[in-house]
């Protein structure tokens, strides 16, 4: 067997803050309230993690007027907008709200601009969740921008006053050139603060970048739906190393190896560990059982479930 066969794990990877409180948001409910707990769309966007709280009695359902009148339902990361809530309240439902943070603060920087009477850009893929929620709390006002050729398309005077914003599962990279596009033909353009952009999803690509050009090949353990997974082996097949998506341990194909004698692995920041310990496993199987970590990030953030799952129940 050839010698030198080894595994570079990317770090960070796996679970952000905002998936973790997502998860343990269901978890709680299902403690204090008891199955079946509704939630509205995927809590994120990993097919395993739904799966398992589908077990538990979590219930995914595509809209809250599919949730019984006065039932538990749970907002999924990805937020929702305000006509969402107020069918939700129409409906007696008793809602708990797992929208990340960094969501909801991008969610009040659009009412905010648009209060300013703002034209918003919105930079990122109109059919995701996080978008739709996004636009919706200044629709009248917001124009969804998915490419810089969008970007010089927009027919507005170079004077009118904008704002911009962007999805949060896009890293800066991705996000740059529209950026520049917009800066340059609007005079009066506001944007978020450098610290509003995803952590998670610049770390996760910033790994990718130190790991591809050790690698003669990429595996990324996510979900096809997850747009930060997706984005990954994107960025690893941009620097010129053959990636794929890993969806799980059991869509992995031994063919990939042919000539290889470094792999290197990441998961989106939806995806669990477990699912990256399977295909190391898998690997190991393949002679890759050399394996060493390279770090580009430490992630520290934690953000808490609501108060009303850790209180005392009365």
């Amino acid at each position: 067997m050839p010698q030198g066969r080894r595994v570079v794990l990317a770090e960070p990877r796996s679970f952000c803050a905002g998936v973790r409180r997502a998860i343990s948001i269901i978890e709680l409910a299902l403690e204090r309230y008891g199955p079946p707990v509704y939630v509205r769309k995927e809590i994120v966007h990993n097919h395993y993690v739904v799966r398992l709280l589908r077990e538990r009695g979590a219930v995914f359902v595509d809209s809250e007027s599919e949730v019984p009148e006065g039932a538990v339902c749970v907002f999924s990361a990805h937020g929702v907008s305000p006509e969402v809530r107020r069918v939700s309240e129409s409906r007696s439902l008793d809602v708990i709200d797992a929208t990340c943070p960094l969501v909801s603060k991008v969610h009040q920087q659009a009412v905010r601009f648009a209060r300013e009477d703002r034209v918003l850009f919105l930079i990122g893929h109109a059919d995701h969740e996080e978008v739709e929620g996004t636009y919706g709390h200044a629709p009248e006002r917001t124009v969804i921008v998915e490419t810089a050729a969008d970007a010089e398309a927009l027919d507005l005077p170079a004077d009118t006053p904008a704002a911009y914003l962007t999805q949060t599962t896009l890293s800066v990279d991705e996000t740059r050139d529209i950026i520049e596009v917009l800066q340059r033909r609007f005079s009066d353009l506001r944007g978020p603060g450098t610290d509003d952009i995803c952590y998670a999803s610049q770390n996760r690509q910033d790994a990718i970048k130190s790991v591809a050009p050790v690698s003669d090949l990429v595996l990324v353990v996510g979900s096809r739906n997850s747009s930060n997974s997706i984005r990954m082996v994107e960025v690893a097949r941009g620097m010129g190393t053959p990636a794929h998506l890993v969806p799980d341990a059991g869509e992995f194909s031994p063919q990939w190896l042919e000539g290889v004698e470094t792999v290197g692995v990441s998961a989106g920041a939806s995806a669990p560990d477990v699912l990256v310990e399977e295909l190391l496993e898998v690997l190991a199987g393949h002679g890759y059982r050399n394996v060493v970590t390279d770090r580009v990030a430490t992630e520290d953030v934690v953000f808490s479930p609501p108060a009303k799952l850790t209180r005392p129940a009365v």
